[in-house]
């Protein structure tokens, strides 16, 4: 689940409790996950270190939907494993990644796993990329071919691979921070690779900040160079996709990791990094990846009949410069 497209723009005041006496105090942590970094930042009376509870729940976690895991679920539902059976997160995830395939008219889809295997996005090299090659792996694409039926992942061919890592690390910030509800944590921000989730203010009794990184090639430092700061409402997620940190050229083409479930090939269009506003992080996570494969109008229109979610578009002019557009919604929470 290599994605770090947003960062959180934690300065001292808004993540240390030492700053100043004024400021609300906030525990913070942070660490290692699903291949790459989390950073959270909690209100709690008992000033607990919850950071043993949060690695238990990523790990299981893992175990659940990572394809890097090689005893995971989705791994074992993957090599037809007939014993295996799903769990709750498996199923959660499932639904909500149905939720976004049949809105999107299948631009999101969890079963293009044998695509990202054969473009070298995934857990092998790169295979030689023909039409033939292409139109072998089409017909093992289509969430409308599998089925989840009491706990056993139903697959019309069994050499189907599902891979939901384009909307499970935005879920895995959910559960998060329902964990931290839990415990009657109600003022929060929750950051997995990127992906954030907040509830309450931060210490300085503000909302929190996140920045959104300008997309250009190799902009691997998050935070360092953004395009955009956002100020996110209280109980709202902010997810981000782009196509400027994982690709490859080939012959002076561009290959992003972004791909087209219905031609088989990566998405080709003017988007370069779309960041989606939602009531949760796994649909955020889930509509932004669909809305790069749809590219900048189709992505507009759909905005536009959506009274559930606001977004931030940054895409290529016809000179090769960056164009942004943000709905009305996400236009009031950005800082100018």
């Amino acid at each position: 689940m290599m994605k770090k497209l947003l960062v959180v723009l934690a300065a001292c005041a808004v993540l240390f409790s030492s700053c100043n006496s004024r400021e609300k105090e906030y525990v913070k942590i942070s660490g290692f996950a699903q291949g790459t970094t989390y950073s959270m930042s909690y209100r709690d009376a008992q000033k607990r270190n919850l950071q043993p509870q949060v690695d238990s729940i990523l790990k299981n976690f893992d175990q659940s939907l990572s394809i890097y895991c090689k005893t995971s679920i989705i791994t074992r539902i993957n090599n037809n494993d007939t014993t295996v059976r799903t769990d709750a997160y498996f199923d959660e995830c499932y639904k909500l990644s149905e939720e976004v395939y049949q809105a999107t008219n299948g631009a999101f889809d969890i079963t293009v796993g044998p695509l990202v295997q054969a473009w070298g996005f995934g857990l092998k090299k790169r295979d030689k990329i023909t039409k033939e090659r292409i139109d072998s792996i089409l017909p093992l694409v289509g969430m409308g071919k599998v089925k989840l039926v009491d706990g056993k992942l139903i697959k019309s061919n069994p050499s189907m691979f599902v891979d939901v890592n384009a909307i499970a690390q935005g879920y895995s910030v959910d559960v998060i921070a329902r964990y931290f509800e839990s415990k009657g944590i109600n003022e929060y921000l929750v950051e997995i690779g990127g992906e954030t989730l907040c509830k309450g203010l931060n210490s300085k009794g503000k909302a929190w900040v996140i920045g959104i990184d300008k997309p250009f090639d190799n902009n691997v430092t998050p935070g360092q160079d953004l395009q955009a700061k956002v100020a996110l409402p209280s109980g709202k997620a902010l997810a981000t996709s782009g196509s400027y940190r994982k690709f490859f050229e080939e012959n002076g083409v561009k290959y992003s990791h972004e791909l087209d479930p219905k031609t088989g090939y990566p998405a080709h269009n003017t988007l370069l990094s779309i960041s989606v506003v939602a009531n949760n992080c796994a649909l955020a996570d889930g509509y932004a990846t669909a809305f790069m494969v749809m590219g900048v109008d189709k992505a507009k229109e759909f905005l536009a009949k959506r009274s559930d979610m606001d977004a931030f578009m940054v895409y290529s002019g016809p000179k090769g410069e960056f164009l942004t557009y943000a709905t009305s919604g996400f236009d009031k929470m950005l800082i100018k």
